[in-house]
């Protein structure tokens, strides 16, 4: 399919219109075959993140965190993960962070049980004995004015559908033969300062910098549906969409 215009491709093809939603993505994940290996596959890529930096927020080394949060998805692909997910229980990062704090607990617990087995005390996952100093290497002390764990991984979850719907954006650019103006109108997408000015970007591309601003216009126009776009995917409806954008640049402005 043609781009609507030459400066705001829009190739159904290559975004995410015809793409497999997360919510759909869970029902194909179900059950033993190939294909519901291949879609759970997609959903721990899609995922990863905001699992680990929720993981290494709690305060856990970064190899301990990365560790963990393999595990839990080996649990998710064995089968032992997403079978209660639907649309009708709301959000697939609320159900996804219950998961992942159910999983802990169930560890939490067999550790406990393991130790009672062979008759040791419990003892507390996290703290050093009484009397005892924690010296072991890496200890990361947690910083009381960082972002709590549920919100670090809320925040991993916007920066991953930000990052889904760039992707998106430049495959579409790509797929009209205009890479090289993505790559160098995209900076307009971001907030801060910009490193070249529009009458910089329009000597680069050949354009006049009317054309570059109608095609800045039209590329935030497009970010801002496939962002919308990906958020549809994680939501059981469509009235939730617009309080969960609001929610996403809520969290992406937390310090």
């Amino acid at each position: 399919m043609e781009p609507k215009s030459a400066h705001s491709p829009h190739s159904t093809q290559t975004g995410s219109a015809f793409a497999p939603t997360h919510w759909t993505l869970v029902r194909r994940s179900r059950g033993r075959t190939p294909e519901a290996r291949a879609a759970l596959a997609e959903l721990c890529a899609a995922y990863y993140q905001p699992v680990f930096r929720f993981l290494h927020r709690e305060g856990r080394i970064e190899d301990a965190a990365r560790e963990l949060a393999q595990e839990f998805f080996a649990h998710v692909l064995s089968g032992g993960g997403l079978g209660g997910a639907a649309p009708a229980k709301g959000r697939f990062r609320s159900f996804l962070l219950g998961a992942v704090k159910h999983f802990l607990a169930d560890r939490r617990d067999r550790e406990r049980a393991a130790k009672r087995g062979l008759g040791l005390a419990p003892e507390s996952l996290d703290a050093p004995p009484p009397g005892e100093m924690d010296t072991a290497p890496g200890l990361e002390i947690a910083d009381a004015s960082a972002l709590p764990p549920d919100s670090v991984f809320d925040r991993a979850w916007a920066l991953a559908i930000i990052d889904r719907a760039l992707a998106a954006l430049r495959r579409e650019f790509e797929a009209a033969g205009r890479g090289a103006h993505f790559a160098i109108l995209k900076a307009w997408l971001a907030g801060g300062e910009l490193a070249l000015s529009q009458s910089e970007a329009a000597r680069q591309l050949g354009l006049s910098e009317g054309a570059v601003k109608v095609a800045v216009h039209r590329l935030r126009k497009r970010f801002r549906e496939l962002v919308r776009a990906e958020i549809a995917q994680t939501v059981g409806d469509n009235a939730d969409v617009d309080a969960e954008l609001r929610y996403l640049v809520e969290v992406l402005a937390q310090a």
